[in-house]
């Protein structure tokens, strides 16, 4: 990865005004104590057509994506506030010197679709599946809940309403860009769409790179599932929600981090009521495995989930 100057922002700002879906509406955030709404950029050393936009740790590091076509630019993901949506915009038309003239949400969860009224104030097209866009509407009541008063007024108050492009996977050409879109399952969010360009994999948060995973719904084997459905893709390289961009070996590493989530819990023999001291000595062991990994204030509410998950499957053998 090649990493853009600091003189590239002052460059972009000339002339210019410038965690997953589901029901709880607890605020999770990073340990900072300002916004910063500055983000940083690169371009994909392996392909210049590719893009990536990293908001700043305020905003839970969210990677957007930008995929240079002959006639304009492809976003994948929209930022959680207006403020890094519009410097993304910014950002991705200046290096390329095209417009963007289309976004693409991956799944519910506010850092994928809350820029969605910016895209689409600046003239671009932002589109969903119908699984995904049906699920917004609870989505984003639930996170205006929990985050609005913390990141106000740049996180949006209105409901973001992308168009959906139907209930199945498709294909379809944007900016000069040959786009697969998948329709896939459960995972991370009740339901989520994964672009695929060429040899590139865009699979928001069902991967995550040096971040712990956003586990909120508990649906680890669904999750699991999703991974394997990834890896039959045969994408040559893997852009994930968090994280630097790679190989399939981040497919490999997701599936073992979530096995591994898996097993720290089935090893307190988990029941229900969640016990406090077992879901303790869960994180203990898993920040240990992981000591790189950001976000480990995911797995205050990610664990909970997992937990009551396993507890409330019947024993093996059993009816």
């Amino acid at each position: 990865m090649r990493r853009w100057p600091r003189w590239a922002l002052c460059a972009v700002m000339v002339g210019s005004a410038l965690g997953c879906a589901g029901p709880a509406a607890e605020t999770v955030g990073p340990a900072v104590t300002a916004p910063a709404h500055t983000g940083t950029w690169e371009r994909f050393a392996e392909d210049g057509r590719i893009g990536r936009y990293t908001s700043s740790s305020w905003t839970f590091s969210t990677v957007s994506y930008w995929i240079e076509g002959d006639d304009g630019v492809v976003v994948i993901d929209t930022q959680f506030v207006e403020s890094e949506a519009r410097e993304l915009i910014e950002v991705a038309e200046a290096a390329t010197g095209k417009p963007v003239v289309a976004a693409i949400v991956l799944h519910a969860n506010p850092d994928k679709f809350n820029g969605t009224k910016v895209f689409q104030d600046h003239g671009a097209k932002v589109l969903t599946s119908a699984q995904v866009l049906a699920l917004i509407p609870e989505v984003h009541k639930k996170r205006v809940a929990a985050f609005y008063d913390r990141y106000k007024p740049d996180y949006p108050l209105t409901e973001p309403v992308p168009e959906s492009f139907g209930d199945a996977a498709t294909e379809l050409e944007l900016a000069g860009v040959p786009v697969k879109l998948h329709v896939v399952g459960a995972g991370c969010s009740a339901a989520h769409v994964v672009a695929q360009v060429g040899p590139h994999l865009f699979a928001g948060d069902l991967v995550a790179n040096g971040t712990h995973s956003w586990l909120e719904l508990g649906l680890t084997d669904a999750w699991l599932e999703r991974v394997a459905e990834l890896e039959a893709m045969g994408a040559r390289f893997v852009h994930p929600g968090r994280g630097a961009s790679g190989g399939v070996e981040l497919l490999t590493a997701q599936r073992e981090y979530l096995e591994a989530v898996a097993a720290a819990v089935a090893a307190e023999h988990p029941a229900l009521p969640v016990d406090p001291a077992g879901l303790k000595r869960v994180t203990e062991h898993l920040v240990a495995r992981y000591p790189d990994h950001r976000f480990a204030v995911f797995l205050k509410i990610g664990l909970p989930a997992e937990w009551r998950r396993q507890a409330s499957q019947p024993p093996v053998g059993g009816p």
